[in-house]
């Protein structure tokens, strides 16, 4: 098969797929008389992502695969499409994700300890549904709390491959926002952290990807 038949193949496969396609799945694609190999198919992915420059898609990598997402520059303009709101999360709820996500595996003790408040049940569970959080294990003491750990669907969420392409803390604390500034600095106390203030909120953009997604509100 001619290498152009590949990249065609791979590219409208991406386009139809409703979540990131793998390497092993889109050879899946082929048949063993196609001849396809996997460098074919990796060229035909490099070929496509260049392909992407200067235009308001891109084919990036997350950690469940290659996706084709709406470039963050056009975002605010293709998601008036769609009539949803912006989600808004409290800070209690950004600072317990940071800490899970730099300091995992964790128990909700810990967390509170690094806090200084309580953890409300509410939190756990949306960021359970959500799917950015999960049980990985538990701590080998008595009453065996569980330990929380980030999801595959929380790297995809958020644009990541890897936990390794989190930005550093220090990286988050340039961001204009207080709220996650101060997400950053929980996750980054080695003790105790000032207490939190219950009702604040930022607002977290959905990703744009390259089909609608419906927007779920928090608990």
């Amino acid at each position: 098969m001619e290498q152009q038949d590949i990249t065609n193949i791979v590219e409208a496969a991406l386009f139809a797929a409703q979540q990131p396609l793998t390497l092993p799945m889109l050879a899946a694609l082929f048949q063993d008389a196609d001849e396809v190999s996997h460098e074919a198919i990796s060229r035909a992915l490099e070929g496509l992502t260049a392909g992407c420059a200067g235009h308001g898609i891109e084919l990036v990598e997350v950690a469940s695969g290659f996706r084709y997402q709406v470039r963050e520059a056009v975002h605010p303009w293709v998601a008036r499409l769609w009539s949803e709101r912006q989600t808004k999360y409290s800070r209690a709820l950004l600072e317990t994700l940071a800490l899970i996500a730099y300091r995992q595996p964790i128990t909700r003790g810990e967390i509170e300890q690094v806090r200084g408040v309580g953890v409300s049940t509410s939190i756990i569970h949306t960021l359970e549904e959500r799917e950015w959080v999960r049980i990985v294990g538990y701590r080998d003491v008595p009453g065996k709390p569980a330990l929380f750990g980030t999801t595959r669907q929380f790297l995809d969420y958020f644009n990541l491959k890897s936990l390794d392409q989190l930005p550093t803390l220090a990286e988050i604390r340039e961001i204009a926002d207080p709220q996650l500034t101060l997400a950053a600095d929980a996750a980054a106390t080695p003790d105790a952290a000032e207490p939190s203030a219950p009702d604040a909120e930022t607002t977290v953009t959905e990703p744009a990807v390259a089909t609608p997604r419906t927007t779920e509100d928090p608990a």
